[in-house]
Order: structure tokens, then C-alpha cells, then sequence
């Protein structure tokens, strides 16, 4: 990190949330992201354990998921305060938006308040059968 870049305060150095004048404020994500440094990106991360074993439901696959996101964002030395866009894939719409109470408690709980770009896809199928829930994470962590 050079210098001048130590000097600047901890949130100045954080994504940049994008948001038009006059647009709606958005709930639980951002409309874009600015930042500058090392880009951090994940696979499609689903809700499974070390064992391999999935979490029983859907809310509580999606804890799993998010919590997979930050061990792989410390890797490489990044953390959620450092995301810029989650792809999430879920395969019933449905079950994602009558669970969102649970899984916005579930988010902040291991996420925080930062709330990045976020888009939602429903698919028909992920390639674990067992997966109710899939996301792609993208960071960029200060220089």
C-alpha cells in the first residue's frame, strides 16, 4: 500500500457505493460499486461444510454459503467489507422470497451492513443436487 494510500481513513479505501441522484434507495444491496486494487473472485460457492455435507434447508445453506465466501475472501487476504458484486443462483424464487426476513438476519450476521452489487437468478438445476443455493462473489481489496 503506498503511502498516501495509508494515510487516507479505513472507508476511503472501501468500495464506492454507485447510486444515480433521484433513484430509489435500494433494500439488502448497492445498483454499482466503485473501487480500485487486487481483484478477489470466487467459483459458484454453494452451502456445504469441509465434509462436504450440506446445510439442512434453504436459509440455512445460504448462512453456509456466505460463510464459504468470507473463508475464501480471507485467502486472499479480502473481506466482505471489500465486495463489489454477489451473484446469487437459486433454484425456486419462490423459496428465496418468502425467506427474506430470515436470510437478510442470516446476511448481516455474517456479512455485515455492506451490502454490494447483488444479482438473483433462479436456474433450473446447480450441479450439486443437494444445492438449493449458489453464489459468486467478487472483491477488490486496496493496494
Amino acid at each position: 500500500m503506498k503511502q498516501q494510500e495509508r494515510s487516507l481513513p479505513a472507508e476511503a479505501r472501501r468500495p464506492q457505493v454507485l447510486q444515480p441522484g433521484g433513484w430509489p434507495q435500494p433494500k439488502g444491496y448497492a445498483n454499482g460499486m466503485m473501487a480500485e486494487g487486487r481483484l478477489v473472485v470466487t467459483g459458484g460457492v454453494v452451502g456445504w461444510d469441509v465434509a462436504g455435507r450440506f446445510a439442512d434447508g434453504f436459509v440455512a445453506q445460504v448462512r453456509q454459503t456466505l460463510e464459504n465466501i468470507v473463508a475464501i475472501l480471507a485467502e486472499g487476504g479480502a473481506g466482505p467489507e471489500h465486495l463489489v458484486r454477489l451473484t446469487w443462483y437459486v433454484v425456486d424464487m419462490d423459496e428465496y422470497v418468502s425467506n427474506l426476513k430470515a436470510l437478510g438476519r442470516s446476511y448481516r450476521d455474517v456479512m455485515g451492513v455492506h451490502y454490494p452489487s447483488m444479482a438473483l437468478v433462479q436456474v433450473v438445476r446447480l450441479v450439486e443436487p443437494a444445492a438449493r443455493v449458489e453464489i459468486e462473489a467478487t472483491a477488490i481489496v486496496p493496494r
